[in-house]
């Protein structure tokens, strides 16, 4: 009989893995990183479960790191198969993961000059060389075009609405179908499509990230504006930690729209992130994959550029930007504060009560950005502890998560319920909420995953 065995984002929002196992074929669906706590990230470093050159093949839903970032190190222990995904995922991940694996050296890098790491030498989880080899293994398939995966399966991208390029995985065996949400987007939001409605599945793998709560009410911009204005009174700088790869784009909407509506004034906006240059470049040339209210208007990138808008591309221009005190908005790498450009921001910033650090998106338990969120006076940065006397922010509205409610919009869109939901990519009390919820409204069986169960699949 098939199984299904959950290697990540069981009883967690990181590290989306799900295996596949055909008896003759393993197909490994998402290959992402553990974020957040350390007992998920040493997760990363430990022996992959299974043989990974015994595994055919990889299908990938998006190009969030938690979904697709520990591929360069599964082809460094020996998986050789091809990985599908769309083109807008093949496309982002040729910026994802050679910029982790720089992020992974330069950490280490970082470690080994202020010997603040318990290993001598600090080594990275992957090399840009392995980056680069799991690139060459990307097989990109269009939406809705079934493909063959391994014999007697074939995939279909459905697109989720979540990110560029992002999709639901439909693995149709013989007559039967397996459906993994990845990540479910949202509805009426800019830039994005609206999630595509599925009428069927036999298996069902859906994310609970916000299976607990609602997003705040679309106030068209309304408290975004209230806080840069309030940061501008202060004559403070604006910090947004922001995931390079989505979030940076409707952050650019909404700023550009507020300016010109006249509700913030004109400011720098700094993307310190060569990265989301990157990625606002793809989002442009697939502008028949966005919302159909923007792309409509969008003739070149700058539908996302608000007037003083720069891009910020070398290390010394960041540094600058670091040492400046004039007031304006910076957006950077990464989303949760783990890594990247914006530990620099932050540091530099947090000490001064007249700036403000905004997030944006989800800050999953044990990052920086959930530390902060719920009100810690100091963080640790590059070994270093910073005082917080910066006002911390956070907006939800912007969150490319489905919330509760759409979760069940969505599946509500189902002809007939599967033979089994199950439940992943979710923190326990939002797993068990969504959960509830789904069998109280909708009277399906559903099955919360826990990390390295093996359920099989009757099929």
């Amino acid at each position: 009989m098939p199984s299904l065995t959950f290697l990540g984002a069981a009883g967690t929002v990181t590290g989306s893995k799900h295996l596949l196992d055909l008896g003759d074929h393993r197909v490994l669906v998402d290959c992402g990183l553990f974020q957040g706590l350390k007992e998920l990230r040493l997760r990363n470093w430990a022996p992959f479960p299974f043989d990974a050159s015994k595994i055919d093949a990889v299908v990938l839903t998006h190009a969030h790191l938690d979904h697709c970032g520990y591929l360069p190190r599964l082809v460094s222990q020996g998986f050789r198969g091809r990985i599908f995904c769309t083109p807008g995922t093949h496309d982002l991940c040729s910026i994802v993961l050679p910029d982790s694996a720089h992020l992974q050296e330069e950490e280490a890098r970082q470690a080994n000059r202020h010997r603040y790491s318990k290993h001598d030498p600090a080594l990275p989880l992957y090399t840009g060389m392995d980056a680069a080899r799991a690139l060459t293994q990307l097989q990109p398939v269009g939406y809705n075009r079934p493909v063959p995966v391994v014999p007697g399966v074939e995939v279909e991208f459905i697109n989720a609405g979540h990110l560029l390029g992002s999709a639901y995985a439909r693995l149709r065996i013989g007559d039967r179908t397996v459906l993994f949400g990845g990540d479910l987007g949202r509805y009426s939001r800019p830039v994005l499509p609206d999630p595509v409605s599925v009428e069927q599945a036999d298996v069902l793998l859906v994310e609970s990230t916000y299976g607990d709560r609602l997003h705040e009410a679309d106030d068209d911009g309304g408290r975004l504006a209230a806080i840069i204005n309030a940061s501008v009174k202060r004559g403070g700088k604006l910090i947004i930690p922001s995931f390079a790869v989505g979030r940076v784009e409707e952050v650019l909407y909404w700023l550009k729209r507020l300016e010109e509506q006249k509700r913030i004034p004109v400011l720098p906006v700094y993307v310190d992130s060569p990265m989301a240059a990157s990625a606002l470049q793809f989002y442009r040339e697939r502008i028949g994959e966005l919302d159909p209210e923007l792309n409509q208007n969008m003739r070149d990138v700058c539908v996302f550029c608000t007037a003083r808008m720069k891009i910020v591309e070398t290390v010394e221009q960041s540094k600058g930007i670091t040492a400046s005190r004039e007031a304006s908005i910076v957006i950077a790498a990464s989303g949760m504060a783990t890594g990247g450009r914006v530990l620099h921001h932050l540091a530099a910033t947090l000490p001064d009560a007249r700036n403000t650090v905004l997030f944006v998106g989800y800050q999953a338990a044990g990052t920086r950005g959930r530390s902060l969120c719920d009100g810690v006076k100091e963080v640790k940065i590059h070994g270093q502890i910073v005082p917080v006397a910066a006002t911390i922010e956070r907006v939800d509205s912007m969150s490319a998560h489905a919330d509760a409610g759409e979760i069940m919009r969505w599946l509500s869109g189902f002809s007939r319920p599967p033979t089994m939901t199950h439940l992943v990519h979710g923190e326990p009390v939002a797993l068990r909420a969504l959960a509830g919820r789904i069998e109280t409204q909708l009277h399906w069986p559903v099955h919360i995953a826990q990390h390295l169960e093996r359920v099989t699949l009757n099929l």
